[in-house]
This record gives C-alpha cells, sequence and structure tokens, in this order.
C-alpha cells in the first residue's frame, strides 16, 4: 500500500516532479503521480464532487483529511501553473482544511449556493477580461 500515491503515508511524501522537470516517474496505470493528483485536485473545484465525497463519509476519514493538507503544495509555483480552474480549485481545497466546511458541503443548500457563486465568479471574470464593444 505504501507505493499506492493515495495511501496514507502520502502525506509524508515529497509533492510529485512537474512534467519536464526530467525526473523518471513510476505509472499508475499509465499515469504518473502528477497527473493523477493534478486530476483529482481539479475535481475538488466541483461542489457536487465535494458532496459525493461527504457523502461516502471520505471528508471524515483521518487518512483523507491528512491527503487533503498534504496536497496544498498546489496552491505554490511550479504547480499552480498547471491547475485549470485554479480560483474554486483552491478556494475549495483551503475550505476542505476547515473541520465545519467538510461537515456542512453534506447539504444541499450550501453545494448550490457554491455552484452559484462558481458560474457568478465565472461570468463576471469573462465581462471583465472580454468586455462588450457596444
Amino acid at each position: 500500500m505504501a507505493s499506492d500515491p493515495m495511501s496514507v503515508n502520502s502525506s509524508a511524501r515529497e509533492p510529485p516532479a512537474p512534467p519536464g522537470s526530467g525526473a523518471d516517474e513510476p505509472k499508475y496505470g499509465g499515469y504518473t503521480r502528477f497527473e493523477l493528483e493534478l486530476e483529482f485536485v481539479q475535481a475538488l473545484g466541483n461542489p457536487l464532487y465535494l458532496n459525493h465525497l461527504a457523502s461516502r463519509k471520505l471528508l471524515s476519514n483521518p487518512a483523507f483529511i491528512a491527503y487533503l493538507d498534504y496536497l496544498q503544495y498546489w496552491s505554490r509555483p511550479p504547480y499552480l501553473k498547471y491547475i485549470t480552474y485554479p480560483g474554486p480549485t483552491l478556494k475549495n481545497l483551503e475550505l476542505l482544511q476547515q473541520e465545519k466546511f467538510r461537515q456542512d458541503i453534506i447539504s444541499p443548500d450550501l453545494v448550490e449556493r457554491l455552484r452559484v457563486e462558481g458560474m457568478k465568479a465565472g461570468i463576471d471574470w469573462h465581462r471583465e477580461s472580454f468586455p462588450s464593444t457596444a
């Protein structure tokens, strides 16, 4: 189990080497640990997925909570540049460090509020980045 990228011992590991660093990473099902952790951390940007994790009782599992803490390295360079939607992804990763949020995300009302806030933020960003010329 120690070779599993999401094992309990992952929190004691160093983050995986980013692409192009020359490190020869082992593959898990054809993917590097970097790729697997990037895909997982990006999924945390989806409030519906967070609700799913809570419904499966993963957000109360100490090993999983330690893994979420370990994933904080994604909020720093050079890893940050690989996240497609850093705003909601990193916000949710930060919120997941709080026990109250891990308990509250089971609520459909909170999930819906986060979903609406995320959509509004995307629309506002688009309007600011690409103002109409009318």
